[in-house]
């Protein structure tokens, strides 16, 4: 109703213009009509309407093509629809490569959370090119395709983690030496940038050297403080010795990072009584009064050995407070993601809150499932181990059929709105769509066809 009346309008102004002035808008006018029939009754989504159209928009990042081997990197970008439904709007391509540091069967192949992110302001969205070691920013436009402003180098080997506060950017790398003898010995860095108004990047002096293999990196909410999560902590292969799954730097007011870090934390040490295998702490969140919230795979066996997957244990999630000082309190350590009788819920590796900010959910790879936790104050308790369930491979001890058998759901994001949480399945090329109410997950959708099968890394939702 709304086109027709600005065509009505329209009309009317024509008449004040000469015969053939009238004939040509009147023909540009028959011509815009047409498009715009065209484009509402094409459900391809091959053309982008305006931004006003959704009520927000989902992207997805490839990390290259797991089905031919094209390196190239691109990002699918969805429009949302109020009831969470997505529209494909166009693929971009990030100007780098994506890469595979998990063993090549596809799932996960960063080992980690926010590969994708986005400034809190939804003006930029970062890019991690595992690749071709580079980061790469877009500016978001009115109608959610995106335009790639900057790319520059990550100065190490294997980004794959971003976080962004106030215009400061900061990217983990796997590694920093480039040789690779698998996870247990891989010790990583951070490299920082300013991002200016137009998304063009600055890089601060340096990077910072860890004593790990970080999976992923976030700003605390007051900005002071700069947290890296490993998933190789307490390893016998590491040069480091470092037993840490968490560490805290201070933020200084250059942009530039602590020379060491502050605060430093396990849930569970090497040669722990309980026989607790190591914690793999891939996603974390930092929320409220500095909470810090790390999902935790049990991977590395408890005397430091490598993984096995025979060995996997159910995996958990730890919470600690950071300090004044930098320090980090404990507060629930290793609270269960599934039973531990079965050895469920064994790769608890993402997570997301609600806007309450009471009920935050974890996603389980080989499971692909959801898992439902109530917040508070950094107490957590275990509501739903299987909020919503997938395709998943249960507690089969063979890796074979787990990786053949499972839709693998790996990175999530929940909506700025609250209502929708969206679920990439990292070996099945698909985005889940649920509806969140409360600790209750509604399936809504599933979209498939966009992504390639394998290999997917990094999702974001405005």
């Amino acid at each position: 109703m709304n086109i027709l009346k600005s065509n009505q309008k329209f009309m009317k102004s024509l008449i004040q213009i000469t015969s053939k002035s009238m004939k040509f808008g009147l023909m540009t006018l028959l011509a815009v009509m047409v498009l715009a029939s065209c484009k509402d009754d094409d459900d391809s989504g091959v053309t982008p309407p305006s931004g006003t159209d959704f009520a927000g928009a989902v992207y997805a990042m490839s990390n290259g093509d797991g089905q031919d081997g094209d390196p190239t990197n691109t990002i699918v970008a969805y429009g949302r629809n109020d009831d969470g439904t997505l529209r494909n709007i166009g693929t971009f391509e990030t100007g780098g490569e994506g890469g595979d540091f998990d063993g090549g069967e596809g799932l996960d192949p960063l080992i980690s959370a926010y590969a994708l992110t986005k400034s809190d302001d939804n003006r930029f969205l970062f890019a991690a090119n595992a690749g071709s070691n580079t980061l790469s920013v877009f500016i978001i436009n009115d109608d959610f395709t995106l335009t790639l402003s900057d790319q520059q180098t990550t100065k190490g080997t294997g980004p794959n983690s971003i976080t962004y506060r106030e215009g400061l950017v900061y990217v983990s790398n796997i590694d920093s030496d480039g040789v690779f003898n698998g996870e247990p010995d891989q010790e990583g860095s951070l490299a920082g940038y300013w991002v200016d108004d137009e998304g063009k990047l600055t890089a601060l002096d340096g990077t910072t050297q860890l004593g790990n293999r970080p999976s992923a990196v976030q700003f605390s909410p007051d900005g002071q403080w700069l947290a890296v999560t490993s998933i190789n902590s307490g390893s016998s292969a590491l040069a480091s010795g470092s037993e840490d799954e968490l560490v805290i730097y201070s933020v200084n007011t250059d942009g530039t990072l602590s020379a060491n870090h502050w605060g430093a934390a396990t849930s569970t040490l090497r040669g722990n009584t309980e026989g607790r295998n190591l914690p793999s702490a891939i996603g974390f969140q930092i929320v409220g009064d500095n909470y810090v919230v790390v999902t935790e795979a049990r991977e590395f066996q408890s005397d430091g050995t490598p993984p096995a997957f025979t060995a996997l244990q159910s995996g958990s999630v730890s919470t600690w407070q950071i300090q004044a000082d930098g320090s980090l309190l404990a507060i629930n350590m290793d609270v269960a993601s599934g039973n531990r009788a079965t050895e469920s819920g064994r790769t608890a590796c993402w997570l997301d809150f609600n806007n309450s900010g009471n009920i935050f959910f974890v996603s389980n790879a080989i499971e692909a499932g959801l898992a439902s936790y109530s917040f508070d104050n950094g107490n957590i308790a275990l509501i739903n181990e299987l909020a919503a369930e997938g395709i998943g491979a249960g507690t089969t001890t063979d890796p074979a059929t787990a990786f053949g058998t499972t839709d693998g759901w790996i990175d999530m994001w929940i909506s700025d709105d609250g209502n929708f949480l969206y679920q990439l399945y990292g070996l099945n090329g698909t985005i889940g769509v649920f509806r969140i109410n409360g600790s209750n997950l509604t399936l809504v959708e599933e979209i498939t066809g966009d992504l390639p099968e394998t290999n997917t890394q990094g999702i974001v939702a405005i």
